[in-house]
């Protein structure tokens, strides 16, 4: 019987420390992994929060820049909440179908050009940014049931587009060549009978004018 007890005792001790090592090692490994997840997950939240606070940065960037573009707002230029864009108030009274830009409004559209541009320019920023500045031209409607309406619909989007072009062209020919200014990029383009924030009824007339629309881009410059 004693023999019997010692031959167990003998098998228990050593199946008991192999069970322990097991465990330890087992333990062991999910400890290591569990580190390294922890360390893993600390670094994604170190870069997470470093790119919140680029992103903080910037937007305070794009608040202050916003705010001093309230500058354009006067003579020249009225501000729309809803859209988000500068209306160029100088009463541009195109002829039917015509993109010439008379005379007697070339003066007070330069004057809002020589604006626009000085107040870009005079901007501070802690950071690097670009100014996508964008010259929208738009086309007034035919009264209701004129068929010219439906007729000439797609040909509107053109003629827009060039009422647009010729005033880029007349800020050009007068040295107001927003290309050649660091950090400023101007695109024209023309929405025709449409387009967001339109005058109705008996001011339709008065959609023939530009719209100029100002994006902030901050960060890094190419």
């Amino acid at each position: 019987m004693q023999n019997a007890n010692r031959q167990a005792n003998d098998f228990f001790w050593p199946s008991y420390v192999d069970l322990m090592t097991s465990l330890f090692v087992v333990m062991l490994v999910l400890f290591v992994y569990s580190f390294k997840l922890f360390r893993d997950r600390e670094g994604e939240l170190k870069q997470a929060n470093g790119e919140l606070k680029v992103k903080a940065a910037e937007l305070e960037q794009i608040t202050k820049i916003r705010r001093s573009l309230q500058q354009l707002e006067g003579k020249y230029f009225r501000y729309d909440p809803a859209n988000e864009r500068h209306e160029l108030l100088v009463p541009v009274q195109f002829k039917s179908g015509r993109d010439e830009i008379q005379d007697a409004y070339k003066p007070a559209l330069l004057q809002a050009g020589r604006r626009l541009r000085t107040v870009l320019k005079n901007i501070k920023t802690d950071q690097p940014v670009r100014y996508l500045v964008i010259v929208e031209g738009m086309a007034a409607r035919y009264p209701p049931g004129d068929p010219r309406n439906q007729r000439e619909e797609q040909a509107t989007y053109q003629l827009s587009y060039r009422r647009a072009l010729n005033l880029l062209n007349l800020w050009k020919q007068n040295g107001l060549n927003f290309s050649q200014d660091r950090g400023i990029e101007l695109i024209i383009g023309g929405s025709g009978f449409y387009g967001t924030g339109r005058y109705q009824g008996r001011r339709e007339g008065d959609n023939k004018r530009f719209l100029i629309q100002v994006i902030p881009k901050v960060g890094r410059m190419q």
